[in-house]
C-alpha cells in the first residue's frame, strides 16, 4: 500500500494521524503478485551476472519483508512461488548458480512465513528422497555464499523423511556397478545430519529439525536412536564453551536434543532421559558465558522434565470458560456442571496413585535458577518451562513451585530474579495454575513490581521488571473471573494507571496502558475504565510531557485515583535519579493540587519540607521544587475563595519554606555539583513564593534570596556547561518575581535604595572579565520591571551599548552581546514610548537614535571563532530586537522614527535575508515581511514600499519558505532593481553566490544571473550595478569574509558574460578599477584568494584596449609566483582562457603559447619557469617583469 494512497484516504485531525499509522501497519493482502512472478521468472536470465542477481534478490527481499508482521497473507501465494522456484532446482539444465539463486529466493519466503509452516509445503514423495540427498551430498559446507541452499535442502530432507515406508526399501541392491557397496539411505541421512550439526552457520538449525523428524521414525528409532543419543552426549561432554568451534558444536547438539524430546514419544525417550539429565548436570551449562547455550540448556531440561511426567492436564487447575467467545455463549451452565461434576473424583484418585520421579525436583531447581539468569531469553524459556512442568504436577507440589517462584520477589534478589518471577507468574496465571487462593500473596508483589526501580550509579534498572509486571496484569485479566479479582481491583487499577502516566520508559507506559485496557474489557470492574482507556491509549502515552501534565490531571479527576497518584509522585518521582522526571513530577503536583488542595496543604507539604533540607541530593532538589509548585498552586486556588496562601498553609510550614535558603546556605550546599541543582531549585522557590505573595516584605530572608541571585550570576562560570542555560533562566525568573513583589515602596514606585544598588551592580557586571557574568547581568537588566527602570533608562542603555560596542571591536564575549542586544529591546518595551518624554524614563526622540544605532551596529557582527560564525547569534537577537522596538514605536509615537533609521533597518534586514545560513536568512526574511505588511501599526518611511509590496504580496508571509534557497533567492534578488536596497542586497548575495554550500550557491547564482540577464540591454542599469560591485569590493578589500566570495562571484559573472555590453568599450572604467583592486591581492599568502584572483584576471581578458595587456601582464607575473601551486593553477587557467577567447592573441603564436603552457612543468624551480615565462612575454608582446631586489639597510 503506497503511502500516498494512505494519506489521501486519511481524515484530518489527530484521529486521522493515528488512523494513518494503523493503516500503514495493517496490510489487506499480498498485492505484488505480478512483480513477484516476474522476478522469479527472471532468475534464468539474471543468475550469471552478480549485479543483476543481487538487485533482483534485494527487490524480492523488500517485497517479502513487508509481510514480516502479517506472514499469513502469503499463504494463498506460497505454493505457486514454491512450484516456480522448484522447477529451476529440478531441471537438469539448470547451472549451479541458478540453483543457488533459486534456493536463496526460497529461503527468503521461508524466513518470512516461518520454517514450521513453510516446510510442510515442500514436496515429500518417495521419488524426492534420493535427488535431495544427492544434491545435499554435492554441497560444500564451507562455502559461505551458498548457505541458503544447504539450509533449504536440510528442511526439504526433513520433510522427505516422513514417508511412511521403511528406508531400507529405497536402498535396492546396495552393490553399485563398480562392485563397491553403497551406503544405506538411513546411514547417509544420519551422517549428513550429524555433519551439519557441527557447522557454524544457519544450516545447523535446519539440521536439528532434520534430527527431530528423522530420529522419531519407527524404523530409525529402533535401530539408531540409542547410538545417536550416545554420540550427542559424547559430543556434549567432550566440548567446552571457551572456543567458538566448541560453542557451535554444543549449540547444534543441544538444539537437536531439545527438538528430539519435543517431537519424540515419551515411551521411546523416557529410558534415556535420566542419563541425559545427568550429563547436563555435569556440564554446568548454567555457568556458561554464552546466553544461547544457557537457554538451550533450560529448554532441554524442561523437555526432560515433561518426559519424566505423564502428559496430562492437571484437573485442579483454575478454568475460566473457553477461549472461544462463541463456545462460551453456546454452552449452558447445566452442561458445564454436568461435565465437570464426576471427573474430579477420578482425577483425585489418579493423582494419589501417580508417583513423581525424583529427577523432576532437579528439573524444577534448574528452571527456578534459570528464572534468575542475567539474560532475558533464558529467563523467558525458564518461565515457560515452569508453566509447562507445573501443569503436570499434583496440586500440593504445584503449590510448592508457586511458593518458590514467589521467593524471587525478595529485596535481596536482583532485578533479573524479579523479572523472571513476573514472567513465571504470568505463565502460571495464563495456564490456570495460579489458584485464586494465592492471589492475596501474589497481587502485593505485582504492585511492587509495577514500580520496581533499583538505582545503579547514575541511572537505574528495572524497566524490564515493570514491563513484565504489566504482562502479569494482562494475563490475570484473561485468566480469572471478575469475582476473583474484585478485592484487588482498586490496587491493580491504581498501580497500572500510575505506571501508564508516570513511568519513565515508553514501553512500560504502553504495556501498562494495554494491561489496563485488557482488564477494563475482560473484567469490567475497573472504575471509570472506558473513559480512562480513551484518554490514555497507546499513542497518547507515547509523549512523556503529555502523560505528566495532561493525562494525569484527567485521571486524577476521578477520586479513586487522586491520592494514589499524588503519593506515588511524592514517594517515587520527586527523588528520581533523572532530573527531567523530577521537574515533570513537580509540575504534575502543581496541576494535581486543585484536585486535592486540603490533602496537599495538610499532608503533602509537611511531608515534603523535611525532604527539602534532607541529605539526599535528588530528594532535596525535587522536594524544594515540589514545595514551590504546590505553594503557587494553593495560592491560585485561594484566589477563587478569597483566601491568602498563609490561610491555607500552616504557620510552621510557612516558616519552614522561608528557612530553606538559610539552612542550605549554612550547610554550604550551594557549592560544587550539588549547588548546580540547589541554585535553580531555590530560585524556583523564590519565584513561586514571590508570585504567591508571601508576607516576607522587609524580612531578612529577602536579602538572603537577593544574595543567592547575585552570587549565582557572579559564579555561573564555575558551573558545568550543560546546566548553565537552565540556571540562567531560573535566576532571571526569580529576580523578576522578587522585584515585583518586594521592591515596590508604593505601587508603581521602586524602593530607591534597592533600585540604585541593583542597577549599579548589574551595570558593573557588564564589565566583568567572566563572560557568563556579563550574560547574567545583561539578562538581569532586561528582566527588571518598569518601576525599577524608571529614572534609570539612559544609565542602563548606555551600559548595554558600551558593552556591545567595546566587545564587538575586540571580537570577544559574543554570548554577552547577544543577551545585551535582547536586553536593550526588553528595557525599551518595559519603559514604553513617549515622543517628548524624559530620556531617563521612556524611549523618546532624544534617545531613539542611540537605541537604533546600537541595534543596527549589532547587525554587522560577523565575529568568528572555533565554533564558526558566532556573530550570527548577535545578528539574530538584533533583528528580533529591532522588530520589537519598531512595532512599539510605530504604535505609540511613529513620528520619532526618522526615514534614515527605517531605511538603514530595512536595508540591513534585506542584506541578512540574502545571506548563506538558512536559519538566519529565514529569520531576517520573516521580520522583513512582518514589518512591510504590518498594518496596525503601519511602519512609516519604508523605502520603495509600493515596489516591495508588488515583489512580496501579502500571501508570501505564509507561503514563502525562506529556509529553502530555491524559494528565497528568486524573491530577494528582485531587490537589486531598487536603488536604495541594491548595495546591501548584493553584499548579502556575495557570500551566498561565492559560498561553498552547493544548493545555496546554485539557487543564489541562478537568481542573480536571471536578474543580470534582465538588464543586459540597459547600459545605465548595468553600469550602476558595476559601480555597486566596485563599492562593495573597495569597502571589503581587507575583509576575508567578503573578498574571497566576492572574487568567486565575480568570476562566475565574467564566465557567464554578464558584462558583455561593457566589454565592447575600450579600457572601460569598470575593468580598470577592478584590475586595480585585484592587484592589491598579489602579495597575499592566502592560496584560495590567489586562485580566485587568477580566475578573475582570466575573465577580465574579455575587456578590450590597453587594459587587456595589463591583465595579461598580471597573469604572466603570477606564472612566476613563489607558490608552485599558484604557478600551475595560473597556467591551467590561462590555457582554458585562450581556448575560450581565441581572439586575445595573435593567431600566429597561439599554438606555440598553448603548447608551452601545457607542456611546461610550472612546479619546477623558479629559474627554469622564468625562462619559459619570458618566452611567453616575447610572443605576447608584453615587457618581461623584472625581479626587484630587496633593499637591505
Amino acid at each position: 500500500m503506497a503511502l500516498s494512497e494512505i494519506e489521501n484516504g486519511c481524515p484530518g485531525g489527530e484521529g486521522g494521524e493515528s488512523d494513518l499509522i494503523v493503516k500503514a501497519c495493517v496490510l489487506g493482502g499480498f498485492s505484488e503478485t505480478v512483480e513477484t512472478r516476474a522476478l522469479i521468472s527472471s532468475l534464468p536470465e539474471v543468475h550469471g551476472d552478480p549485479v543483476t542477481s543481487e538487485s533482483t534478490t534485494e527487490r524480492f527481499l523488500v517485497i517479502m519483508n513487508r509481510y514480516q508482521e502479517q506472514p499469513h497473507l502469503l499463504d494463498p501465494h506460497t505454493e505457486w512461488m514454491l512450484n516456480m522456484i522448484l522447477e529451476f532446482v529440478r531441471s537438469e539444465k539448470s547451472p549451479p548458480s541458478l540453483v543457488h539463486l533459486s534456493f536463496k529466493f526460497l529461503y527468503v519466503v521461508c524466513k518470512v512465513r516461518g520454517y514450521k509452516i513453510f516446510m510442510q509445503l515442500l514436496p515429500h514423495e518417495v521419488a524426492d528422497v534420493q535427488p535431495v540427498l544427492d544434491l545435499l551430498s554435492r554441497q560444500d559446507p564451507k562455502d559461505s555464499e551458498t548457505w541458503e541452499t544447504r539450509y533449504m535442502l536440510l528442511l526439504w530432507l526433513s520433510m522427505t523423511c516422513l514417508i511412511p515406508f521403511d528406508l531400507y526399501r529405497l536402498d535396492g541392491h546396495l552393490e553399485s556397478d563398480g562392485g563397491k557397496a553403497r551406503e544405506p539411505t538411513m546411514d547417509r541421512i544420519l551422517a549428513i545430519a550429524k555433519s551439519y550439526l557441527l557447522v557454524s552457520d544457519t544450516p545447523r538449525d535446519a539440521a536439528s529439525v532434520l534430527v527431530s523428524k528423522f530420529m522419531t521414525r519407527p524404523d530409525v528409532k529402533q535401530k539408531r536412536l540409542g547410538d545417536f543419543l550416545d554420540w550427542s552426549l559424547t559430543t556434549i561432554s567432550q566440548t567446552n564453551d571457551e572456543s567458538m568451534r566448541d560453542i557451535m558444536v554444543l549449540d547444534g547438539a543441544l538444539q537437536s536434543l531439545a527438538k528430539l524430546f519435543k517431537h519424540g514419544k515419551r515411551d521411546d525417550l523416557l529410558q534415556y532421559a535420566p542419563t541425559i539429565l545427568q550429563c547436563l548436570e555435569q556440564k554446568h551449562l548454567s555457568e556458561s558465558s554464552q546466553a544461547m547455550l544457557r537457554r538451550l540448556g533450560v529448554k532441554l531440561i524442561q523437555r526432560l522434565g515433561l518426559t519424566f511426567l505423564k502428559p496430562r492436564l492437571a484437573a485442579w487447575r483454575y478454568q475460566r470458560g473457553s477461549r472461544s467467545l462463541a463456545a462460551n455463549l453456546s454452552m449452558s451452565q447445566s452442561t458445564v456442571a454436568a461435565a465437570t461434576g464426576t471427573p474430579e473424583v477420578e482425577t483425585q484418585e489418579q493423582e494419589e496413585d501417580y508417583d513423581i520421579p525424583e529427577e523432576v525436583e532437579t528439573v524444577i531447581e534448574h528452571l527456578l535458577a534459570g528464572l534468575k539468569d542475567k539474560e532475558t531469553i533464558v529467563r523467558w524459556s525458564a518461565a515457560k518451562g515452569i508453566g509447562r512442568v507445573t501443569g503436570r504436577l499434583p496440586k500440593e507440589l504445584a503449590d510448592e513451585v508457586v511458593g518458590s517462584v514467589l521467593d524471587c520477589f525478595s529485596f535481596q534478589e536482583s532485578d533479573n530474579a524479579w523479572h523472571g518471577g513476573c514472567l513465571a507468574l504470568a505463565e502460571l496465571g495464563r495456564r490456570g495454575l495460579l489458584l485464586p487462593s494465592r492471589l492475596t500473596d501474589v497481587v502485593p508483589l505485582i504492585i511492587k513490581s509495577l514500580t520496581y526501580e533499583e538505582k545503579r550509579g547514575a541511572c537505574s534498572v528495572g524497566s524490564n521488571v515493570r514491563d513484565a509486571a504489566c504482562y502479569v496484569c494482562w494475563s490475570f485479566a484473561r485468566a480469572y473471573e471478575p469475582t476473583e479479582l474484585k478485592p484487588f481491583v482498586t490496587q491493580i487499577a491504581s498501580a497500572l494507571l500510575i505506571t501508564t502516566v508516570f513511568d519513565r520508559n515508553v514501553n512500560c507506559r504502553r504495556a501498562a496502558s494495554a494491561a489496563f485496557q485488557e482488564n477494563v474489557g475482560r473484567q469490567g470492574t475497573f472504575p471509570h475504565g472506558i473513559d480512562i482507556v480513551t484518554a490514555a491509549d497507546y499513542y497518547a502515552v507515547g509523549n512523556l510531557n503529555n502523560c505528566y501534565l495532561n493525562i494525569s490531571v484527567y485521571i486524577a479527576s476521578f477520586p479513586e485515583y487522586t491520592k494514589a497518584m499524588i503519593d506515588h509522585l511524592i514517594s517515587m518521582k520527586i527523588n528520581h535519579w533523572d532530573g527531567v522526571i523530577r521537574e515533570l513530577a513537580t509540575k504534575a503536583l502543581h496541576n494535581l493540587t486543585p484536585q486535592a488542595p486540603d490533602y496537599m496543604a495538610t499532608t503533602v507539604v509537611p511531608q515534603l519540607l523535611p525532604m527539602a533540607v534532607g541529605i539526599d541530593l535528588h530528594g532535596r532538589h525535587g522536594a524544594i521544587m515540589a514545595c514551590a509548585e504546590i505553594t503557587h498552586a494553593l495560592y491560585k486556588q485561594g484566589l477563587q475563595t478569597n483566601r491568602t496562601v498563609v490561610d491555607i498553609i500552616s504557620a510552621e510550614c510557612v516558616d519552614a519554606l522561608k528557612n530553606i535558603h538559610q539552612k542550605l546556605h549554612d550547610r554550604k550546599q550551594y557549592r560544587g555539583f550539588g549547588g548546580e541543582l540547589m541554585r535553580p531549585a531555590v530560585c524556583s522557590i523564590i519565584e513561586k513564593l514571590s508570585l504567591s505573595k508571601m508576607p516576607f516584605k522587609n524580612d531578612p530572608v529577602i536579602t538572603g534570596w537577593q544574595w543567592l541571585i547575585d552570587d549565582t550570576i557572579k559564579t555561573l562560570h564555575l558551573v558545568s556547561s550543560g546546566v548553565k542555560d537552565a540556571i540562567m533562566v531560573a535566576v532571571v525568573s526569580a529576580l523578576t518575581a522578587l522585584c515585583e513583589e518586594y521592591y515596590q515602596a508604593e505601587p508603581g514606585q521602586a524602593d530607591s535604595q534597592m533600585q540604585d544598588a541593583l542597577i549599579s551592580q548589574y551595570i558593573e557586571g557588564l564589565k566583568s572579565p567572566q563572560m557568563l557574568t556579563r550574560c547574567g547581568s545583561a539578562l538581569a537588566l532586561g528582566c527588571l520591571p518598569r518601576f525599577m527602570i524608571q529614572g534609570k533608562l539612559m544609565q542602563i542603555l548606555e551600559g548595554l551599548q558600551h558593552m556591545c560596542t567595546v566587545s564587538q571591536k575586540e571580537g570577544s564575549f559574543t554570548e554577552a552581546r547577544r543577551d545585551a542586544v535582547g536586553a536593550i529591546a526588553q528595557v525599551c518595551v518595559k519603559a514604553g514610548v513617549c515622543a517628548h518624554g524624559s530620556p531617563d524614563s521612556a524611549l523618546c526622540s532624544e534617545n531613539v537614535a542611540e537605541v537604533y544605532g546600537a541595534l543596527l551596529n549589532s547587525m554587522n557582527d560577523y565575529t568568528t571563532d572555533s565554533r564558526g560564525d558566532v556573530g550570527a547569534w548577535v545578528r539574530e537577537a538584533a533583528m528580533t530586537s529591532l522588530m520589537e522596538v519598531t512595532m512599539l514605536v510605530a504604535i505609540s509615537a511613529p513620528e520619532i522614527l526618522s526615514p534614515d533609521l527605517v531605511k538603514c533597518m530595512m536595508c540591513c534586514l534585506a542584506q541578512q535575508a540574502a545571506e548563506k545560513i538558512d536559519r538566519y536568512r529565514a529569520h531576517a526574511g520573516n521580520i522583513f515581511l512582518s514589518l512591510l505588511h504590518s498594518t496596525e501599526p503601519e511602519v512609516p518611511h519604508i523605502p520603495h514600499r509600493e515596489e516591495l509590496l508588488s515583489i512580496f504580496p501579502v500571501e508570501t508571509t505564509t507561503t514563502l519558505n525562506w529556509n529553502a534557497p530555491s524559494q528565497a533567492f528568486q524573491y530577494i534578488t528582485q531587490l537589486l532593481g531598487l536603488p536604495q536596497y541594491q548595495r546591501h542586497t548584493l553584499l548579502g548575495l556575495t557570500v551566498s553566490v561565492g559560498g561553498i554550500t552547493e544548493s545555496t550557491v546554485h539557487f543564489s547564482s541562478q537568481s542573480l544571473f536571471e536578474y543580470l540577464r534582465g538588464i543586459q540591454d540597459n547600459y545605465a542599469a548595468l553600469a550602476q550595478f558595476g559601480d555597486t560591485l566596485l563599492t562593495i569590493f573597495r569597502d571589503n578589500l581587507r575583509n576575508e569574509r567578503v573578498s574571497i566570495p566576492f572574487l568567486k562571484m565575480l568570476n562566475q559573472m565574467l564566465a557567464n558574460s554578464c558584462f558583455e555590453i561593457l566589454t565592447t568599450q575600450e579600457n572601460h572604467q569598470f575593468c580598470v578599477e577592478l584590475l586595480t583592486l585585484c592587484k592589491e591581492f598579489k602579495k597575499t599568502k592566502d592560496i584560495s584568494k590567489l586562485r580566485a584572483c587568477v580566475a578573475v584576471f582570466c575573465g577580465l581578458i574579455q575587456f578590450q584596449g590597453e587594459v587587456r595587456k595589463k591583465v595579461l601582464s598580471q597573469l604572466l607575473m603570477l606564472l612566476c609566483h613563489s607558490f608552485p601551486v599558484i604557478r600551475k593553477a595560473t597556467a591551467g587557467q590561462m590555457y582554458e582562457m585562450l581556448l575560450t577567447y581565441d581572439d586575445v592573441i595573435d593567431p600566429e603564436v597561439l599554438d606555440d603559447v598553448m603548447t608551452l603552457l601545457s607542456d611546461t612543468n610550472w612546479e619546477s624551480d623558479l629559474a627554469t619557469v622564468r625562462t619559459h615565462r619570458n618566452q611567453l612575454c616575447d610572443w605576447l608582446g608584453i615587457p618581461s617583469p623584472r625581479v626587484v631586489a630587496k633593499v637591505t639597510n
